[in-house]
This record gives C-alpha cells, structure tokens and sequence, in this order.
C-alpha cells in the first residue's frame, strides 16, 4: 500500500513587538488596493522559526520518512504472509495432482513459509526499506510465474496466482509497478515451462477448487481491510491538514486567513440582505513592553488568555480570528456599531480582571477599532481599513478604549 505522509505538528508562533507586527504584518494589509484587498485573506500566516526548527528540520523529515517506510514494510510483509500462505495451499493441491518430486515440495515450503520472513528482513535491514521492498515484491511476480507453469498452467490456481499478484502491485505502486512485475512474471513462467518441456495441463478437479477458496475468499478481503485502514487515516488526515489551514497555532482561534474568509462571507451576506454587521480589530495595548519586561512565554501567555476571554465574549455567529501578532479580528453579525460598543465594553471588563502566573502585577488592557458595514463598504479591504483607522484613533486618543469609525465616538 501506499505510504502515507505523516502529519507533523504545527509550529507555535511566537509573538513579536507591536512595531514589527502590526506594521509588518496587518499594515501590509493596509497598503493593498481596495479592488484587490479581497486576496490578502489567502494568504496563509508564516510561523517564525528558531536556529534549532530550521537545523533540526531535514533530520526530522529524514527520521519521519524512515518510519513511514518500516510502516510500509510491516504492511506488506502481513499480506504476503498470509497470500503466500494460501497461495500454498493452491500450490500444494496441484504438485499432490501431478505427484511431483519431493524437490518441489521443499522449494514450495520454502517460499510460501519461509520466503514472507526473509523478505521482511531484508528490507528492514535495508538503508532504503521501500526501495528493498519493491525489490521484493518483483522477486514475489517472477517466483509467481515459475509456479504458474510448474502448475502446468492449471486453470483455476493459476488465473488466481496471477490476478492477487497483480492486485498487490497495483495497490503498491499502480499502473508502472504492474507494468514492471507482469513482465517478471511473464518471464519467470515462460523459462520454467520451457525448461520442464512445456506441460499443459489446464484441467481444475475439484480438490483443486476446493484448495482454492481460502486465497479466492480471504486473501481480497485482507486487501480490502488495509485499503480501509489506511482510508481512514487519511481521511484523519486531510481533517488534521485543513484544521492546521485554518487554526492559528498559539491561541486555537481561526487564523488570517480564515478570519478574512469569514469576514468576506459576513460581508456577502450583508449586501444581499442589508442586515447589520461591524468588523472589529483590538489590539493589546503596550505588548511590546510586555514581552520586553517579562519575556516572550508570558507574552504567549496574555495572548492565549485574551483569545480564550474572546470566546466566552463572543457568541457563536461571530467571528473571532488572531489577525497577527497582538491583533485580533472580529465580526460580529446582526449587530450595530452600538452592539458592537456593549460587546466591546464587556470583553474589556473581564480583560481588566485577568491575572498572569509569572506577572501578578500586569494588567491586560486592549484598544479597539470597529466599523459597520454600509453602502461604501465594497469589499474586505475597505471594511478594515477603516476600522483600522479607528483603532488609531482609539491608540492615539490614550489606549485602552473603544473607537466607532462612525463621526459617533465612545470611550
């Protein structure tokens, strides 16, 4: 079966001053054109990275790639225990047909109950196991077709050795690795026979048929469990990747770029129908000073503390994003600049009442700028530039506050 790739951690992203942030990052939105601002939400939020994640990075992809092919090898040694271990007794069925020599009965030992384990080996041995093990898997076609024409090309055993070979390679390594193998086998069957003088024998009694069913039955559904299993992680998977997508690392909330997503949708929503709607940005007041007086971790600290105060603040139907470094997206819909004013009022409230383990004496207070949409607001870039011309006013007028970018102007 295919390996599948491993989904690693999301890397944390640690906060930097309010200067190299929010001019950094959020005012690069400002400079966006109002008739393009719309493609800035696709933009996914770069996570800064250490010395160490950038040397410690290829070792890690290298230990990961590694395991994922130990993984692959665990899986198709199963399978070939147990194909190779039915297969027998199809081939068993057929020498005992044909009263063949004792030689073959030693060799049919050996590749149907010793062959899987050795083959295991090799390839866990290997400094390339997935490498090591497609080289087995065409050793299995090429063994395959020595057996098809010892068989004397038996009806029944042999299409059925034939087609599980083919389904293996075909869930391993597709249309290519198929292509490779049949001619191994086709190659394998063709010197075999011609060197035992070409015996045909296509007739299936029934012992044969009956020594078939078990590998005809148990052996696709084997095949089946494991295309399941591995469906399923990936399915796991993709749900993991498009969380990642959409989740920002440190504080759990929608990211950038799907808080702009969001936010556009909120928008669409109010030019089709006319209903209220107020895009928000807040700021943590002086968290550059923060981080600088008592360290980055409690910086981390205040930031996840204020997206989890968001949350209890905000209800369902809103949006709440981390915009970057200490800046936060919100949209709040159904609701006015006064709403908006009242849910500002109360998040600033239990922000106040905040407390910090590793600093008893900080106090966490936020400005915020907000915006209702109207008839001139044309897209996503228009909505936050003005309410981010409100947060200016609200940081310029003494921090710690809330700014309406209508003429109406509320401390």
């Amino acid at each position: 079966m295919r390996a599948i790739s491993a989904v690693g951690e999301e890397q944390r992203r640690r906060p930097s001053s309010v200067a190299g942030e929010r001019h950094g990052g959020r005012a690069e939105a400002r400079r966006v054109p109002a008739s393009s601002a719309a493609g800035v939400g696709d933009r996914l939020p770069r996570d800064s990275l250490s010395a160490n994640d950038v040397i410690a990075s290829p070792v890690g992809t290298v230990s990961s790639n590694h395991a994922r092919d130990l993984s692959f090898v665990g899986r198709v040694h199963l399978l070939r225990t147990l194909g190779l271990g039915l297969g027998f007794l199809c081939v068993a069925s057929v020498l005992r047909l044909h009263e063949d020599s004792l030689g073959w009965w030693i060799l049919l030992v050996a590749h149907g109950l010793a062959w899987p384990h050795a083959a295991w080996l090799l390839a866990m041995r290997s400094a390339d196991p997935r490498r090591a093990e497609l080289r087995n898997l065409m050793v299995d076609s090429a063994l395959g077709g020595v057996w098809i024409a010892v068989m004397q090309f038996n009806l029944l055993p042999s299409v059925l050795l034939a087609t599980m070979l083919s389904v293996d390679k075909v869930s391993v390594g597709g249309p290519s690795l198929l292509a490779r193998t049949s001619g191994l086998l086709v190659a394998g069957c063709v010197v075999t026979s011609a060197a035992l003088g070409v015996p045909i024998d296509i007739a299936t009694p029934m012992s044969v048929i009956v020594a078939c069913m078990p590998f005809l039955v148990a052996y696709p559904l084997a095949i089946s469990f494991v295309t399941y299993s591995l469906a399923r992680k990936l399915a796991q998977q993709n749900r993991r990747l498009d969380e990642l997508g959409r989740t920002d690392g440190l504080t759990r909330l929608d990211n950038r770029r799907q808080g702009f997503a969001s936010a556009e949708t909120e928008l669409a929503r109010h030019r089709r129908t006319g209903r209220p709607a107020v895009l928000a940005i807040l700021d943590v007041d002086r968290f550059k000073e923060t981080n600088d007086r008592y360290g980055h971790p409690t910086g981390d600290e205040v930031l996840c503390g204020v997206a989890d105060t968001l949350r209890r603040c905000c209800r369902a139907v809103d949006v709440v994003a981390r915009y970057g470094g200490d800046e936060f997206l919100l949209v709040f819909s159904e609701t006015d600049l006064r709403g908006a004013e009242v849910a500002a009022k109360r998040i600033r409230q239990q922000l106040d009442a905040l407390t910090f383990e590793n600093a008893p004496d900080l106090r966490c207070t936020v400005s915020i700028g907000a915006a209702e949409a109207n008839h001139e607001t044309t897209n996503i870039g228009a909505w936050i530039q003005r309410a981010d011309a409100a947060l200016y006013r609200a940081k310029d007028a003494g921090r710690d506050r809330f700014m309406g970018a209508a003429p109406l102007a509320t401390s």
